[in-house]
């Protein structure tokens, strides 16, 4: 690992590490006393671990909301229904929910045209009051297109992103381009030629035009190589989003409208129609944590406080995760979060903190669906290209990770299994800009920690690493 380190030119000053033996459970379910760490490096130095501070997001959710928390979305019918026809405005009320994709918002359209409504002759109106949000003051980054930038939204529709789907047809010399959702008054080239270049930066080579919103262009070719892809692409006006998909939709499953789509407030006269829950919390962490879903953290963030009764607001929600940390959590360092996402210039915490929270998820009543979130090292989510860089790793399928990743930070967080039986918490935070560089470092230390069956270095009560014992254990 320290020979990794230098390759990429990081100290070893740039890394927090804390590894730590989870406390067997005794009678009553009670984890025994807990035992001191296999190895501790700057492990109470405050850093920022990138993704990995979703994990606090999401086990305070499973805390006070519990894991089978629903969001519930519903329409209402500000008018008369005769005959079909509503007289009026109909309402769709946002709850938050962290992820009414297409399919889900086609079903819940349907159910619309059951309840008995068929034609509006009035406006939607899309109410997302139940967030109060502020427009962010500057990217985050300079890729604004890119998904993960994607925005928190009171009524979030299949995370504001176009899919493009590219299908080469070898014999015909070109590919079928398709786009997901459908967005209304939206066009892109439904075929492009074919090159026989290598796939290696295709989406470059697509020579792509998102200037006009509304007419997205392609000036290059598609490497047949690829084979099927898809592309995801944040719109470029996230306000037009959600009208223009749900006016789309809504007309895609046989519906009538008089009017136009647009934002508004339901009004006290409205009734309502019906109630379209969100898929559990449970299953919401999953592709929190699996998957890295950052507008999906944030979305839960802000569910913390708006389940309050008052609009979700990030502040509110920063208040109540720290009411539940300090009542949980005393004693140690608290983190310090911003949209809960780790998407953010000043999120931060110790290994310390995020050993304090793994073992403490671990020995709760939701321990299960806590580490059935996490990514299994070398199988899926984030952590399935752990076997694309190391195909023999004793790590897959015996690791359960948060990993994290920004322009200077490379991170890793979870539950693994040592060979003896034993089984570990591990934090790894490296902080510095060759980061990237030596993430392989990472993957030693998980390695590492598989590796307990010889003779376990003694436990770092000092915090430093230990170098010769690392690379003996290897």
């Amino acid at each position: 690992m320290l020979k990794t380190l230098r390759q990429a030119q990081v100290p070893p000053s740039a890394l927090s590490v804390l590894i730590t033996p989870l406390p067997a459970v005794i009678a009553a379910g009670k984890p025994a006393a807990a035992q001191p760490p296999r190895l501790s490096h700057h492990s109470q130095t405050t850093t920022h671990p990138a993704s990995v501070m979703k994990l606090f997001t999401t086990y305070a959710g499973l805390s006070l909301l519990g894991p089978q928390h629903v969001w519930q979305n519903r329409v209402y019918a500000d008018g008369p229904v005769r005959d079909g026809v509503l007289q009026g405005n109909l309402v769709v009320r946002g709850s938050g929910d962290p992820k009414l994709v297409v399919e889900r918002l086609q079903e819940l359209l349907v159910q619309v045209r059951a309840a008995g409504v068929r034609e509006v002759r009035g406006d939607i109106v899309l109410d997302r009051s139940v967030f109060d949000l502020r427009e962010r003051s500057e990217p985050f980054d300079d890729e604004p297109l890119r998904p993960y930038n994607v925005g928190p939204d009171g009524l979030l529709l299949n995370f504001k992103a176009v899919v493009y789907k590219f299908t080469p047809d070898a014999a015909s010399g070109l590919v079928q381009v398709r786009f997901e959702p459908p967005l209304a008054g939206f066009s892109a080239p439904k075929q492009l030629p074919l090159s026989q270049a290598p796939c290696s930066d295709w989406r470059r080579q697509l020579q792509a035009d998102f200037s006009q919103p509304q007419q997205v262009r392609f000036a290059g070719r598609y490497p047949a190589s690829c084979g099927e892809r898809e592309w995801p692409v944040a719109y470029p006006e996230p306000e037009a989003y959600a009208p223009r998909v749900m006016q789309a939709m809504w007309l895609g499953v046989g519906g009538q409208l008089t009017g136009q789509v647009r934002y508004g407030a339901r009004p006290a006269s409205a009734r309502l129609l019906l109630e379209a829950p969100s898929l559990p919390l449970s299953e919401i962490i999953q592709d929190i944590n699996k998957f890295s879903n950052n507008v999906m953290a944030q979305q839960l963030y802000l569910t913390l406080s708006s389940e309050l009764g008052a609009p979700g607001r990030f502040e509110a929600s920063r208040l109540r995760l720290s009411q539940w940390w300090r009542q949980g959590f005393a004693g140690h360092d608290e983190p310090v979060l911003d949209n809960g996402s780790g998407l953010s210039r000043s999120e931060r915490s110790t290994a310390q903190a995020l050993t304090a929270l793994l073992q403490a998820a671990h020995a709760s009543p939701h321990a299960r669906h806590f580490m059935d979130s996490l990514a299994i090292a070398g199988v899926d989510g984030t952590a399935a290209r752990l076997k694309d860089r190391s195909p023999q790793s004793p790590v897959i399928g015996n690791a359960w990770l948060k990993t994290g990743s920004l322009r200077d930070v490379a991170s890793v967080a979870g539950y693994v299994q040592g060979q003896s039986g034993q089984r570990y918490t591990l934090v790894a935070v490296l902080h510095h800009p060759n980061a990237q560089q030596a993430r392989a470092a990472l993957d030693q230390l998980l390695e590492w920690t598989v590796r307990d069956t010889a003779s376990p270095p003694k436990a770092q009560q000092s915090d430093r690493i230990n170098h010769g014992s690392l690379r003996s254990s290897r």
